[in-house]
């Protein structure tokens, strides 16, 4: 029997509370929601062996991102005894304005995924000759300082989130030839207080 296809749907996860946007500032969890969030459905098992931790203590970080509404049971395997998981949406957007306590969280979360972007930004260079001298002049860091307005800043926003959301809902089962995982990560923020 073919495997079952699910309709691709573009849905946001959002979290607005400080509890909920706080379970996804650790480590292990951000790498299990960047697998699950691509598509995939895995067993606490194969989250952990991503991750390095035992079963058990994956499961409880499952829970936990469950509670928080990203992600959800996937239907068992046909003898019932594999129990995977799977993202509750497409991506995950954070409003942190809901309270100060919210704020601290989305804080903590931004430092985390800071930290994770460098380890995976050093193993990308560590990799250097290995890689394909293509995608090597594809990669990289571009950093610019632009005066903008506010309004000129939620435009810079908008334009890279449409142009990502283009391409969400490729998977490992779903996307060109020749496509590879490539994470994109786009940065804005004041440099100044604002004074000026």
């Amino acid at each position: 029997m073919a495997a079952r296809k699910k309709k691709f749907v573009q849905r946001p996860v959002v979290l607005e509370d400080a509890k909920s946007i706080k379970a996804l500032a650790h480590p292990a969890r951000l790498a299990i929601i960047d697998e699950l969030f691509a598509g995939r459905e895995l067993t606490a098992t194969e989250c952990a062996e991503i991750v390095g931790m035992s079963p058990s203590a994956m499961s409880y970080h499952l829970r936990a991102l469950e509670r928080a509404g990203m992600i959800e049971r996937a239907p068992s395997s046909d003898d019932g005894r594999e129990r995977p998981w799977r993202a509750k949406g497409t991506s995950i957007t954070v409003n942190s304005t809901s309270s100060k306590l919210a704020l601290a969280a989305t804080t903590a979360l931004a430092t985390t995924v800071v930290e994770r972007l460098g380890a995976g930004l050093r193993d990308w260079l560590a990799r250097g000759e290995q890689e394909d001298p293509a995608w090597r002049e594809v990669a990289g860091v571009s950093d610019a300082r632009l005066w903008l307005t506010r309004q000129e800043a939620e435009q810079v926003e908008r334009s890279s989130r449409e142009f990502v959301e283009q391409f969400r809902g490729r998977t490992a089962d779903n996307h060109p030839e020749g496509a590879r995982r490539v994470r994109v990560t786009v940065l804005m923020y004041p440099t100044d207080d604002g004074s000026s």
